[in-house]
C-alpha cells in the first residue's frame, strides 16, 4: 500500500472508531437506562443520550469525513475488505448526511421519553400512557422517512435501516406466502391430537432457572468472560464490542418457558456479535450483516437447536436433576412435545414456530398503516385486537398482553419486526446445509457437543461482518438466495413427528 493510501485509510480508521466509541459510550447507557437506571433519572439520561447521538452523528457526517472517503474510493492499493469498508461506509455517510443533527438529537430525547412512557404503560396497563408519547415518536419517524426519500412507500426507507433493499413490494410477496402455506399446516395440526404443555407451568423457582440458563449458554459457547446476562422487562441483546456482549432475560415462576426460549434466543444474537472480527471494530466489517441475518442466528439457535430432540436428550436429565419435583413424571418425549406445541396465542416472544409468523404479520400490517397515516395512534390497541381475533382467533384481555408487550416502537423502530421472519427462514435455510457440511451433526447435538454448530457459524456467518448483503451471504452459504420453501419442508418435517400427521 502507498504510504500517502495507508495514511488516509488510517485517518479514517481513527474517526471511525472514535464514532464507535461514542456510540457504543451511549449503548452503555441505553443498557443501563433498560436494567439499573433509576426511574427520576429519565430525564437526564434523554438528554444524555441525545448528546452522544448528536456527536456521533456530526462526526459521521462532516465534510472532512466525506471527502476522506472519496479521496480512499479511488486510491490504490486498498486490500479487498478494506476496499469493502469504504463502499460501505460510503453509503453510509450518504444516508446519513439525510438526517440534520438537531433531527439525530430530537429522535434520540424522543426515543428515551417513549421507552419510559411504555416501562410506566405497561405497569400501569394502560395504553393511554404511553399514546400520546407513540404519537410523537411516528410523527418523527414518517419525517425520518420523508428525509431519507422514497419510490414508493415511506415504510420502505424504514425498512432499509434494518434490512438492506427491503420494500413492502418484497414483503408482500413474503407474507402473502405465509397467508397461503401456514394456515393449511396450522389447520392439519388443529385436527390432530393436542400436545400438553402443562410441564412447564408448575413453579421453577428463580434462582434455578437462572442456573440452568446459564449452564445451557456455556454450552452453546456464549463467553461469560466477554460477557454477562440480566434481567430486563423485554429481553434483548446488546454489544459494545465482541469481548462486551449484554443479553438480558425475564423469569416467570410459574412459566419456566417464558425465560428458557429468551436465553437461548438472545445468546444465539450474543453469540453473533462475539463471533465478529475484533479488528474491524467500529468499521462496516465488523457489524452484523442485517438484523434479518443477526434473527437468523437467535431463531436457529432457539427453534432448529433448541427445541430439537437431540438437544434435550442431552440437557433433560440434567433439567430434571434441576427441578425433581416439577419433572420427576414427565418424559423427555412429552417434554420434547410440550416445548413444540403449537396453539394460537397472544405473547410474541412465547409463540410457536407456526403461528409466530402471524404475530409478525400483525405487526407489520399496522406499521404500513401508522406510517402512511391510515392508522391514528388512539385506534391501535382497537386494530391490534381485530387483528389477533382475525388471524389467530384470540383477543387480549388487556393492554400488556395485547398492544404495550413490545418495546420495539418505544425505540422508534419501525422497520424491525419483519426481519423475524425472514430470520426464521434464513435460519431454516442454513440449518439444512449446516445438516450437509457437518458430518453426524444430530448425534453431536445429541451429545451435547455444539461446538462444531458454533465453529459453523463463525465461519459461515460471523467473520464476514458486513461485507455481504442478506442474498449474499444466503447464496454464498446455500448456493441460492432466500426460499422459504426451506422453512415450510421443516415444519411439516418437524411438527408432523410430533402430531404423528404422516400426510400433508
Amino acid at each position: 500500500m502507498q504510504p500517502r493510501t495507508k495514511q488516509l485509510y488510517t485517518n479514517y480508521t481513527t474517526l471511525l472508531q472514535k464514532a464507535a466509541d461514542i456510540n457504543y459510550a451511549s449503548a452503555v447507557l441505553g443498557w443501563d437506562q433498560e436494567i439499573y437506571m433509576p426511574v427520576k433519572g429519565a430525564e437526564y439520561r434523554s438528554r444524555q443520550l441525545a448528546t452522544l447521538a448528536s456527536q456521533a452523528h456530526e462526526l459521521l457526517t462532516s465534510d472532512s469525513y466525506g471527502t476522506l472517503l472519496a479521496s480512499l474510493s479511488s486510491a490504490d492499493g486498498l486490500t479487498v475488505r478494506e476496499q469493502c469498508n469504504v463502499a460501505k461506509s460510503l453509503e453510509d455517510y450518504a444516508k446519513a448526511k439525510m438526517l440534520p443533527s438537531a433531527f439525530v438529537e430530537e429522535l434520540s430525547k424522543q426515543t428515551s421519553l417513549t421507552f419510559n412512557a411504555w416501562v410506566e404503560a405497561r405497569k400501569m396497563n394502560d395504553f393511554s400512557l404511553f399514546a400520546g408519547p407513540l404519537t410523537n415518536m411516528i410523527a418523527l419517524k414518517k419525517q425520518q422517512a420523508a428525509l431519507y426519500g422514497y419510490v414508493e412507500q415511506p415504510y420502505d426507507a424504514l425498512l432499509d435501516d434494518y434490512e438492506k433493499g427491503a420494500t413492502v413490494k418484497m414483503l408482500d410477496q413474503v407474507f402473502a406466502g405465509i397467508k397461503e402455506e401456514l394456515p393449511p399446516i396450522l389447520g392439519k395440526i388443529k385436527s390432530a391430537q393436542q400436545v400438553g404443555n402443562d410441564c412447564f407451568k408448575q413453579h421453577f423457582p428463580k434462582q434455578q432457572q437462572w442456573n440452568f440458563s446459564i449452564e445451557v449458554l456455556t454450552a452453546m459457547g456464549f463467553d461469560f468472560e466477554a460477557g454477562r446476562q440480566d434481567y430486563s422487562e423485554h429481553p434483548f441483546t446488546t454489544s459494545f464490542a465482541p469481548t462486551d456482549v449484554r443479553i438480558t432475560t425475564r423469569v416467570d415462576e410459574g412459566n419456566f418457558a417464558s425465560m428458557l426460549w429468551s436465553c437461548i434466543h438472545e445468546g444465539g444474537h450474543g453469540l453473533y456479535e462475539q463471533g465478529l472480527p475484533e479488528d474491524q471494530y467500529g468499521l462496516p466489517l465488523g457489524a452484523a450483516t442485517s438484523l434479518g441475518i443477526h434473527e437468523s442466528q437467535s431463531r436457529l439457535w432457539e427453534n432448529n437447536v433448541g427445541r430439537s430432540a437431540g438437544f434435550w436428550s442431552f440437557f433433560y436429565p440434567r433439567l430434571q436433576k434441576r427441578f425433581p419435583g416439577p419433572l420427576a413424571n414427565v418424559t423427555a418425549q412429552d417434554f420434547i412435545k410440550a416445548a413444540n406445541k403449537v396453539e394460537p396465542s397472544l405473547i410474541r416472544t412465547e409463540a410457536d414456530e407456526v403461528t409466530y409468523h402471524f404475530h409478525v404479520l400483525i405487526r407489520y400490517e399496522i406499521e404500513k398503516e401508522l406510517i402512511t397515516g391510515q392508522l391514528s395512534t388512539s385506534d391501535l390497541p382497537a386494530r391490534w385486537n381485530d387483528l389477533y381475533a382475525y388471524y389467530l382467533g384470540v383477543r387480549p384481555k388487556d393492554d400488556k398482553t395485547g398492544v404495550l408487550q413490545d418495546v420495539h416502537w418505544s425505540h422508534g423502530m419501525f422497520g424491525y419486526f419483519p426481519t423475524y421472519t425472514l430470520g426464521s427462514f434464513y435460519a431454516a435455510q442454513f440449518f439444512q446445509q449446516m445438516q450437509k457440511d457437518i458430518p453426524d451433526l444430530d448425534n453431536k447435538i445429541a451429545t451435547g457437543d455444539l461446538y462444531p454448530l458454533l465453529e459453523w457459524l463463525r465461519s459461515s456467518v460471523h467473520q464476514y461482518g458486513r461485507q455481504y448483503n442478506s442474498e449474499e451471504l444466503c447464496k454464498r452459504i446455500t448456493g441460492q438466495g432466500l426460499d422459504p420453501r426451506f422453512f415450510i419442508a421443516y415444519a411439516k418435517q418437524k411438527y408432523g413427528q410430533v402430531y404423528g400427521i404422516s400426510e400433508w
